[in-house]
């Protein structure tokens, strides 16, 4: 069981430290009804503009916390495969000018895959791209009719294709639990997706997020999700078909072959620095003399951008992150991975011992209940613990 000692503190962040940096695109040809990311459908958009704010934001973020080493960078969005490759080329060179780019980096792109998009595959590969995440969804043309996907399910398996014989690495999503969808249907969906997988593929249940379109029809009963029992079923059959295609589940949402888990998520999941660029991105930083904050840059694409070209970065808030909220935080990210949370990572993090952080007798409380399970080492939950997680850190924080 993990120790209940006292912590020395944080420990001082050296300026070598690894860093990850996530660049957002906040542009798409069209906004999908599910979706409630910072994602804007705009006619026309100047790319050498954006292109030049983006650099100069990393910049600014690089004079915050210099000398670090970058082990991956990840165009998210939005639409990332909309970006002219040029603007991804520039700022991959610019990431390693202003700090020092391993020369392993995972660089990832998020691409959709209609067949305009899939065109650029080559020039992102040509710009230092080594691993595409395709936003598939679904294999189905109804499916992705509701979806409101731009392409069908042979442009889909046309990109996959096309990704798989360009890019070192890929990955793709597929969201499942959608109205009407039963557990014979989707095991089919999902062994079809294995076989075409590479080494890792990301598996979400679809939920209904406030402010979207879908929110709006599922409160007027146009659209039902499946039941909570089909639900659980769907999420078993999940697990089942995974692990038997040797693509387990190294966090709740996420498979991959032993050992090609996304290096970048896991920056975010192990609680490490990260720095965000570009409309709505989230950073967290910890350095020597600032101590650890939280950055967010402005969401809408024209004020970020109004703001980087008259100050230098878009941000919107950076506020300081006292050890309480360091620590639920880095449990909160920690305990979706199967390895769960380092022990001792998380001393250095927050200056708190897990006994200081979490709410008296419920660790134990949770372990005698098979939901968590902790050693001198780490502290991580089980598989019935991860179906239950939202109630688990309910429990367990203070």
């Amino acid at each position: 069981m993990v120790e209940a000692g006292r912590a020395a503190g944080a420990s001082s962040i050296a300026q070598d430290e690894t860093l990850a940096v996530y660049v957002h695109w906040p542009f798409c040809l069209a906004k999908c009804p599910y979706c409630d990311f910072n994602s804007h459908v705009r006619d026309d958009v100047d790319d050498l503009r954006w292109r030049h704010a983006l650099c100069a934001e990393i910049d600014h973020v690089a004079a915050e916390a210099p000398g670090r080493k970058v082990t991956s960078i990840f165009f998210g969005g939005g639409t990332p495969s909309l970006m002219a490759p040029d603007t991804v080329a520039a700022v991959i060179d610019h990431v390693g000018r202003a700090w020092r780019l391993d020369p392993s980096a995972e660089i990832t792109l998020e691409a959709n895959p209609t067949s305009v998009e899939a065109k650029r595959f080559a020039a992102y590969r040509a710009a230092g791209v080594n691993r595409l995440s395709l936003g598939v969804q679904a294999l189905d043309d109804a499916a992705l009719g509701f979806l409101g996907r731009e392409h069908n399910a042979s442009q889909a398996r046309t990109a996959l294709e096309l990704a798989r014989r360009t890019f070192p690495r890929f990955s793709f999503d597929l969201i499942y639990a959608l109205p009407e969808q039963s557990a014979a249907t989707w095991r089919r969906e999902l062994a079809a997706a294995l076989d075409m997988a590479g080494e890792h593929i990301s598996l979400y249940q679809l939920t209904i997020e406030k402010g979207t379109p879908f929110y709006a029809r599922h409160q007027i009963g146009e659209i039902k999700t499946p039941p909570e029992a089909l639900a659980a079923e769907l999420y078993d059959i999940t697990q089942e078909l995974t692990a038997e295609a040797d693509y387990p589940a190294y966090e709740v949402s996420n498979h991959a072959r032993p050992g090609k888990a996304c290096r970048h998520n896991l920056s975010y999941w192990r609680y490490e620095d990260y720095a965000g660029i570009g409309p709505g991105a989230h950073g967290r930083l910890q350095t020597a003399d600032a101590g650890a904050r939280a950055t967010r840059r402005h969401a809408k694409p024209e004020t970020w951008l109004d703001a980087v070209e008259h100050a230098g970065h878009g941000t919107a808030e950076t506020r300081p992150l006292a050890a309480a909220e360091r620590a639920e935080e880095m449990l909160m990210m920690g305990l979706r991975l199967r390895d769960g949370v380092d022990v001792r990572h998380f001393s250095a993090r927050t200056g708190l011992t897990l006994a200081q952080a979490i709410r008296p007798g419920a660790l134990q409380r949770l372990m005698d209940g098979g939901f968590l399970a902790s050693d001198d080492d780490t502290l991580r939950a089980t598989e019935k613990g991860r179906t239950l997680l939202n109630s688990v850190l309910s429990d367990l924080l203070a």
